[in-house]
């Protein structure tokens, strides 16, 4: 692990002695920001919006200015996610998904493009590099023969800037017709695999702003709140103030536009109407799109419509009510089981779009007093949030006035840090961060009590034989998703178990050596991202290569692409991943059965 990164571990830990500059930044010196900026306005020079039919169609110059017509005439637009592994299939996608609804009478205003996190890396180091489930575009012009398929906006939202190849990868976006770009919330908590120069990652995050704020027609500079700490933070208020510390970033210190999106994790319908009150307050940029409520989807697709028409009508009506330009996306019900096929998105869409005719009719039955007498507080508090921050960081010797040293100063300390010492919420120590929530964000919330309801199912003898135990826990995650590591975590803690932070996105053999360092008794891995197969051979060379031998739990999406797979669309690999030795859990239950049936017949040595 390189020293860049050992400061953002020892600091998200929450080392006490580390929150000074010497501590946060311990760089002799760093990039200049003025001229990073300087530099990528100069390359806007010559790197441009190109023509889409998207603009051809509309007669309009840029996404946003598509957006503010839109918040006056017909407030509810529609978002979809297409990226599959192969450019053609997407280009088909592309094509047929708008030209299926178009035929209904249906529309599609916007596509979310999913380039692969191996797309992250600079243009000339991705060979060999590991592969997600998304997109892989070849060159530059591959990104416009992408958005040239159908007058649909483009928005190339993940791995783009945030990332070490963001400036490459901005300047071809432009080219495309692109004029929403992101993911600035990646930025602050997504680790590319064996990349630990957080500087340059910093630097091309920067100048990839630049360019984009310098274009002649205003580019929006994309932000997902659940990519960021806004996921992880217990207080909705917090999320509220990583808007504005956001905001304060890239429009003041840059000089840009940026828009936010959020939802994947806003479960409660109150807060998640009230959220957009708060941004709405806070921000005329029109918003990117919110997101499916994915969290609240299980593995069966039938039981999901229920999520999707929750969430549907508390977006729907937030835009009637209050029009923010947030498109809304209605997630196909395959979503937590796979990557969707195009029927599956299409069908989505036309079950979204005709429930929003049926919306209408309703609309007159809601009310949104409860979700306006919230918004204040988040908003209030929030803001509080983001003047903690500058001030401490201000105080702890960082120029706050240095987009630069701001950004990094910010991803280092990472989201629990950030909200244990500046959260807005009074000091209790009885709430995870030390902290009472102003408005509790719904997600940490819900983690919490679902590890309560695994251990509550357990008897009492094997909840006593665990605790009895002494068991030592080495749990990390393959990628930057979290929350099943959270949960995992929580249930661990309630059952005495000693847990090791492996952290995110964690190298394969930084994790063994973090688990064999520690005497760990168990591997427990949370996957995501289409790599667990890669990713469990790696860990298991390198336990081999260290003689070093303990249970793999892993859990998560078990998938990956594999040769030969006609679609080219991730499958299951569960059984390959047993055959290699690792225990698949499906839940979390199904490692704590293992554990007690492992305690019982071999009690750990210690």
């Amino acid at each position: 692990m390189s020293p860049r990164n050992r400061v953002s571990q020892r600091l998200a830990a929450g080392d006490a002695t580390a929150l000074d500059r010497a501590g946060i930044l311990p760089e002799p010196e760093l990039p200049e920001a003025q001229a990073l900026i300087d530099a990528g306005r100069k390359l806007a020079r010559d790197m441009r919006v190109g023509d889409t039919p998207f603009f051809a169609h509309y007669g309009v110059a840029s996404e946003s200015e598509y957006k503010r017509q839109r918040m006056i005439d017909a407030p509810i637009m529609f978002h979809a996610q297409v990226g599959y592994r192969d450019l053609e299939q997407s280009r088909r996608a592309c094509a047929e998904i708008y030209e299926r609804l178009s035929s209904d009478g249906y529309s599609v205003d916007r596509y979310g493009i999913c380039l692969d996190w191996s797309m992250g890396y600079p243009e000339g180091q991705r060979r060999g590099r590991p592969r997600g489930t998304g997109l892989i575009l070849g060159e530059a012009s591959d990104f416009v023969r992408l958005t040239e398929v159908a007058p649909v906006a483009p928005h190339f939202g993940d791995f783009v800037i945030g990332m070490p190849g963001a400036v490459e990868n901005t300047a071809a976006a432009l080219a495309a017709g692109a004029t929403a770009i992101g993911n600035l919330g990646q930025y602050f908590t997504f680790r590319l695999p064996h990349w630990d120069d957080d500087v340059a990652t910093t630097a091309a995050t920067l100048t990839a702003m630049a360019l984009a704020a310098a274009q002649p027609v205003p580019v929006l500079i994309h932000s997902n709140l659940d990519d960021g700490f806004a996921a992880l933070f217990t207080d909705l208020s917090c999320a509220l103030g990583a808007v504005l510390i956001e905001k304060y970033i890239v429009e003041e210190l840059i000089g840009g536009e940026i828009s936010h999106c959020y939802g994947h994790t806003y479960s409660d319908p109150t807060a998640r109407l009230a959220f957009l009150f708060a941004i709405s307050s806070t921000s005329s940029t029109p918003g990117t799109m919110i997101y499916g409520n994915t969290t609240s989807y299980g593995i069966d697709s039938a039981a999901n419509y229920a999520s999707l028409a929750s969430y549907l009508l508390v977006d729907a009506f937030a835009q009637t009510v209050s029009p923010t330009g947030h498109a809304i996306n209605p997630v196909p019900v395959t979503e937590a089981s796979r990557i969707p096929n195009i029927d599956e998105i299409v069908d989505a869409h036309r079950f979204a779009q005709r429930w929003v005719e049926r919306f209408h009719a309703l609309q007159p039955m809601l009310d949104a007093d409860a979700a306006q007498q919230m918004a204040p507080r988040i908003v209030s508090a929030g803001k509080k949030f983001k003047a903690n921050v500058l001030h401490g960081l201000a105080e702890h010797g960082i120029d706050i006035g240095n987009p630069l040293e701001l950004l990094l100063a910010l991803r280092r300390i990472g989201p629990q840090r950030l909200e244990k010492k500046y959260g807005p919420g009074n000091a209790d120590a009885t709430y995870p961060r030390g902290r009472t929530p102003v408005v509790a964000s719904t997600t940490i919330q819900e983690l919490e009590h679902r590890a309560e309801q695994c251990v509550a199912q357990l008897d009492a003898d094997a909840q006593k034989r665990l605790r009895d135990a002494g068991l030592v826990a080495c749990v990390g995650t393959s990628d930057v998703h979290e929350y099943g590591k959270v949960l995992v975590e929580a249930v661990l803690r309630r059952l005495n178990v000693t847990i090791v932070d492996a952290g995110v996105s964690t190298d394969a053999d930084a994790l063994v050596v973090t688990a064999e360092q520690a005497r760990a008794d168990f591997v427990a891995l949370s996957t995501y991202n289409g790599i667990a197969l890669d990713y469990l051979r790696e860990l298991r060379s390198e336990m081999q290569h260290r003689t070093y031998s303990v249970p793999v739990y892993i859990g998560g999406k078990l998938n990956q692409i594999v040769p030969g797979n006609q679609n080219d669309l991730p499958v299951d690999v569960s059984e390959e991943l047993v055959s290699i030795g690792a225990i698949v859990c499906v839940r979390v239950e199904d490692m704590l059965h293992h554990l007690i049936n492992s305690v019982i017949e071999e009690p750990p040595q210690k």
